[in-house]
């Protein structure tokens, strides 16, 4: 899912430019004090950390990873969603917003807790930093966990136990969302991976389901699912513990819309926009503009958020405290739905044919900073940005989001660091841009030759020019995607939005991180000094 990061910040409505430095608007105090406390931090996805397995993991080099950061004088890290994924691997696109990815579960790990054995998980072993093949993670790794899970569930072994808490007490604690998402994968399972929209009708949501009972031949696999998430949250417990014992945040990410094809839409049908059918009436995407002549068609549900905010909000509560359990902050993605959200009718072949619909504007998070009154949150708000978006930012006091690749169009564009504001994070570029000298190698010579000019430099290390003008920006909190200090291109691009293949798989190497460390573990404290950024 494109999630509003990939563009320059286009005209608003009214033909102005939304600035990341706008003033508020009217006299109201914001909802949120945001703290002035200078931070820096790496964007990497745990599918991208080096590794044994095929896929990064929450073992050892998890472990490796924090105490990278921390010794170098970073303070954050940043990821994307850490669910489980479906079709086209993209975390924006999960089977659930609760549950966790069970690919990110450490082999190692689990011969530790003794759920698995040396010799099995040797036959998963690939070479370190081996690009994603999420087609082999399919066919292969999905067996050697279920065998983990029916051990635990047989009979837990002591060892599971000591490292990961009570089966039984996770169990309880989670049953809100985890029967219905471990039911709504059994159930997937045995119609082939059929979306539930096409399933017999007393399976087509979770009050159905639960009214007709799951068969008996399809409780195992639910069990399993549950087991693994139970797993899941016992490796994430210790990953973070690291974290915290490090002085780390953890920065995860909410994505604002959700997977037609999930347990939240099948377990909750009456916050979206379903007809009596459970189908969409409309579905999500952006209009056409000078990137598309027809827009980006995204195909996610529209919410009912008449009916959301007759239920106060609850269902996205329960979603939000759930990612505040996994994580110290969160970012919230393509914020300018909260405000008005692009719908276009169900069927269309393209996003020609839509219009704009209202959000639930400062009322959502009025309601959200009741529950949650602490600023952790910050607010993607990247991509169409009208005076109504700019408005309600304001109004939330959060931060927004600032892309210096966007910035060197000339002296009047709001990402140069010369027009940027306290409460900003910035970024060279995000999980959805190319890398920096990815960017730099293929843009418009008068975008290169400005950015020359202005940095002063020669182009020679572009990712670490902007690195460095991240870190003395004004901006608040400076946050670099792993890439750019390796100083990659193009071929380390995490993902290309609206392209369906071949994203997400990326990954770094135990080599590169240790020449990372040994060749600019200085310079890299250096900066965190030089523009108080240091813990």
């Amino acid at each position: 899912m494109w999630n509003g990061g990939s563009s320059p910040l286009p005209p608003s409505d009214d033909g102005s430019v939304g600035a990341a430095g706008a003033s508020p608007r009217g006299g109201a105090l914001p909802l949120y004090q945001w703290p002035g406390k200078r931070r820096s931090g790496i964007l990497l996805h745990p599918t991208a950390l080096p590794g044994g397995y095929g896929i990064g993991t929450l073992g050892e080099e998890a472990f490796r990873w924090i105490d990278f950061l921390a010794d170098h004088s970073f303070q954050i890290w940043q990821m994307c969603p850490l669910g489980p994924t479906g079709y086209g691997d993209s975390p924006y696109q999960a089977l659930s917003s609760f549950a966790g990815n069970p690919y990110l579960l450490d082999p190692d790990e689990l011969v530790a807790a003794e759920l698995l054995t040396p010799s099995e998980v040797e036959r998963a072993r690939r070479p370190d930093g081996e690009r994603v093949d999420y087609g082999r993670l399919w066919n292969e790794r999905g067996e050697l966990l279920a065998r983990a899970a029916r051990r635990g569930l047989r009979s837990p072994p002591r060892a599971c136990g000591e490292r990961y808490g009570s089966w039984e007490e996770f169990r309880e604690a989670e049953a809100d969302w985890l029967e219905p998402y471990a039911w709504f994968l059994a159930l997937k399972e045995a119609r082939g991976q059929e979306s539930w929209t096409r399933w017999p009708e007393e399976w087509r949501s979770w009050d159905r389901a639960r009214e007709a009972g799951l068969p008996r031949e399809h409780r195992p696999r639910a069990e399993e699912h549950a087991f693994l998430q139970y797993l899941f949250a016992g490796q994430w417990a210790r990953v973070r513990e690291h974290a915290r014992a490090r002085g780390l945040l953890l920065v995860g990410d909410i994505p604002i819309f959700v997977a037609l094809d999930s347990a939240d839409v099948w377990r909750h049908p009456e916050y979206f926009q379903l007809g009596p059918d459970l189908q969409p009436t409309v579905v999500a995407g952006v209009p056409p503009d000078y990137f598309s002549a027809t827009g980006q068609l995204w195909g996610n549900p529209l919410y009912d958020w008449d009916r959301l905010a007759a239920d106060d909000y609850g269902w996205w509560m329960d979603r939000i405290r759930r990612t505040f359990a996994l994580f110290d902050w969160v970012r919230v993605d393509h914020f300018r739905g909260f405000a008005a959200s692009y719908a276009v009718p169900a069927g269309e072949r393209d996003a020609r044919r839509g219009s704009w619909q209202p959000g639930p504007g400062i009322a959502f998070f009025e309601r959200l900073h009741r529950e949650f009154p602490e600023p952790r949150l910050i607010l993607e708000d990247l991509g169409l940005i009208t005076p109504e978006v700019e408005e309600l930012r304001e109004r939330t006091g959060l931060p927004g989001m600032a892309i210096l690749q966007f910035a060197f169009s000339g002296p009047d564009n709001a990402y140069l660091p010369h027009h940027l504001r306290e409460r900003t994070v910035v970024y060279p570029g995000t999980h959805d841009n190319d890398t920096t000298r990815g960017w730099y190698e293929a843009e418009d010579e008068g975008v290169r030759d400005f950015a020359r000019r202005y940095l002063r430099v020669s182009g020679e290390t572009i990712a670490w020019d902007f690195i460095r003008a991240a870190y003395a920006s004004v901006a608040s909190v400076a946050v670099i995607a792993l890439q750019d200090f390796l100083h990659l291109g193009s071929e380390a691009r995490f993902n290309t939005p609206s392209v369906a293949e071949g994203n997400w798989s990326w990954r770094a190497s135990r080599a590169q991180l240790d020449g990372l460390a040994r060749e600019s573990g200085d310079y890299l404290r250096e900066l965190a000094y030089l523009y108080d950024r240091e813990p």
